[in-house]
């Protein structure tokens, strides 16, 4: 027919309109953390030295004795024997400080669950000056101990904040025995930290060095009596110490 076209026109195709693709869930968060990867309530640390002072280290043994008698007088048991109107010989030992601190500290905890703040300051520092006396005796430092500064002989203790909370009223009177495979291994574990330290002498005073791996030793060895020493007779933590040097 006239006028009309036979071009075909195209089909537009209607097609349903895309929609962007969802994004990619988040990678899974890693496992929480749990309470054994928190750091132990007691911590030491003791700075490397690049360098050691030969002289020093050939008599330190000399050196020691003065603030080893301070340490000493601090810290030991005294016994005394006298004779009585009998004839018979008395013999009576006091605890040192660090048994009375132990003893009186159980008790505390046990019938009024409180530790003093300032009995805890107290053990605290004692505990540095001590670290600090053994670390000079061990070498790994040339500071002579000081009664007040730290050094770098870093010694630190967590205090237990909530006693009801944090400390279980009937655990100091085992913990001494559940430390006792502690204390076993720490026997032969100081057994081999005494010959380190005859081996560090010698090198020291050939190199002036401290060998890197015996300095870790020693340290470790320290550390690991620390965290016994907190857990079994400071009595801070309940929580039982890893069998490890770091």
């Amino acid at each position: 027919m006239d006028g009309v076209s036979n071009e075909r026109r195209p089909i537009m195709s209607m097609s349903p309109p895309t929609t962007p693709s969802p994004p990619p869930p988040p990678p899974p968060a890693g496992p929480a953390p749990t309470p054994s990867a928190a750091p132990y309530p007691a911590r030491l640390t003791i700075d490397y030295p690049e360098q050691l002072n030969r002289v020093t280290t050939a008599f330190r043994m000399i050196l020691i004795i003065p603030i080893a008698l301070v340490l000493g007088i601090l810290t030991n048991s005294s016994t005394t024997t006298v004779q009585t109107t009998d004839g018979e010989w008395l013999t009576t030992t006091g605890a040192g400080i660090t048994s009375a601190l132990f003893v009186v500290t159980l008790l505390m905890i046990l019938f009024r669950q409180r530790y003093p703040r300032w009995w805890f300051d107290f053990a605290l520092e004692l505990s540095r000056f001590s670290a600090r006396v053994g670390a000079y005796f061990a070498l790994v430092t040339d500071s002579y101990p000081s009664t007040v500064d730290e050094q770098s002989v870093h010694l630190d203790i967590d205090y237990p904040d909530d006693v009801q909370r944090d400390l279980n009223r009937w655990l100091p009177l085992v913990k001494w025995f559940l430390a006792i495979p502690h204390v076993f291994i720490l026997f032969f574990l100081w057994v081999g930290a005494f010959f380190a330290v005859v081996f560090a002498w010698f090198a020291i005073l050939f190199t002036g060095r401290y060998p890197r791996g015996v300095f870790d030793y020693v340290v470790g060895v320290g550390r690991w009596s620390l965290r016994v020493y907190a857990y079994a007779f400071l009595l801070v933590t309940d929580r039982y110490p890893p069998f490890e040097l770091r």
